[in-house]
């Protein structure tokens, strides 16, 4: 991505680390493990990309349970004290439409709430074609 910004001239943009902080396999992001490593790569060598936090996606049924939200707020910790920087400073996007309450309760300083406005997804099977 840094690579793209710069090939197109384009202004430094915020860049959040995905998370995989539930350890399920359907799921995208680093483990928590690996968070700070990614982090301090984007913060240090991606000079189009402003290290911004760090974000999560819930559980299937949306309810995610407390210590997936507290391995996101540690990755924050340890990110603030190995780059000088304040909680404040970073993001942390955690908490969908059944589970935003108790993320905000947590910490959380960016929620998603689609399907909470719009209603739940619906997939087609086969791609729509346009005439």
């Amino acid at each position: 991505m840094n690579s793209i910004l710069e090939a197109l001239d384009r202004p430094q943009i915020d860049a959040l680390v995905q998370v995989n902080t539930s350890g399920e396999e359907s799921k995208s992001g680093t483990n928590p493990e690996q968070a700070l490593e990614l982090a301090q790569f984007i913060h240090t060598e991606c000079t189009k990309l402003r290290f911004a936090g760090f974000m999560t996606i819930g559980m299937p049924d949306y309810t995610s349970r407390p210590e997936d939200f507290t391995a996101l707020l540690n990755c924050r910790q340890e990110a603030c004290k190995a780059l000088g920087l304040e909680p404040d400073d970073l993001e942390v996007s955690m908490g969908m439409s059944n589970d935003f309450e108790q993320a905000i309760e947590m910490g959380s300083t960016n929620v998603r709430v689609g399907s909470a406005i719009f209603g739940a997804r619906t997939y087609d099977k086969e791609p729509a074609t346009t005439k």
